[in-house]
């Protein structure tokens, strides 16, 4: 049983979560819905006490209701930030299990939100990172560091092409090269999932799509990067050519 007397939402209320629970498992009430999600989930990713004790019912609700398996998702996506309430979450491991199973069996369905589905269970699995960085592919751009000589070196994928080259300041796009794909056997651990269930549900993007492609399988990701309205790619020259890093 949860004691709601301990668990605020984000107006710091402990008694209207539940409210709205029962009203949802009674029938599916689009202004219950909308106010459980803003009041559950904040600006998208800050959740509450009153967010992982709803979540064991919201998974139970989640097999018939595309709102209570969005807003389940959007709860678990938003659970490495800091809200102090670890042992809450710690918790809902059964209910993430049977979570995690309910999404995967979405994604074999190849539903029209397959790109969220697939976040969504990034985020089951407990992959917080892989779940808040991959991006659509369609006009995407990833920065990490070389594996070889430790440059920084930005990817991009879709409408502004495919290539990677190295961040220069005054001369723009240096070293401009096509991605070089990864190899499947190669992969590991995250990156390896990730790969084999897309070609299980046949949404295999191309291997020059793959945030992979031309770094090791598990180099970190950051933001897009933009400079007076122009879009800047970067990546690394050969080792045997004297490099300069014009930042």
């Amino acid at each position: 049983m949860v004691n709601w007397t301990q668990m605020h939402d984000c107006y710091g209320d402990v008694d209207r979560v539940p409210v709205l629970l029962e009203r949802v498992e009674l029938e599916d009430n689009a202004e219950a819905w909308e106010e459980l999600a803003y009041r559950l989930v904040l600006e998208y990713d800050l959740v509450f006490p009153a967010s992982f004790a709803a979540l064991p019912r919201l998974v139970r609700l989640a097999s018939k209701s595309a709102r209570a398996r969005g807003l389940a998702a959007a709860i678990l996506r938003g659970a490495a930030g800091h809200r102090g309430c670890d042992d809450l979450l710690a918790d809902c491991d059964d209910a993430i299990a049977e979570f995690r199973k309910l999404v995967d069996r979405h994604l074999q369905s190849r539903p029209a939100d397959y790109l969220a589905t697939f976040l969504d269970t990034l985020a089951a699995k407990e992959e917080y990172h892989w779940s808040a960085v991959l991006g659509d592919f369609t006009d995407d751009f990833y920065h990490l560091a070389c594996p070889r000589c430790a440059v920084e070196v930005t990817i991009a994928i879709g409408d502004h092409g495919r290539c990677s080259a190295i961040r220069d300041w005054h001369l723009g796009d240096v070293e401009r090269r096509d991605p070089r794909p990864a190899s499947p056997e190669a992969l590991s651990g995250t990156c390896r999932w990730m790969h084999e269930t897309a070609v299980r549900d046949g949404t295999r993007p191309s291997p020059t799509e793959s945030p992979t492609s031309s770094a090791r399988p598990n180099a970190p990701l950051r933001q897009r990067v933009q400079h007076r309205g122009r879009v800047h790619i970067h990546q690394p020259p050969r080792p045997s050519v004297g490099m300069v890093n014009r930042k």
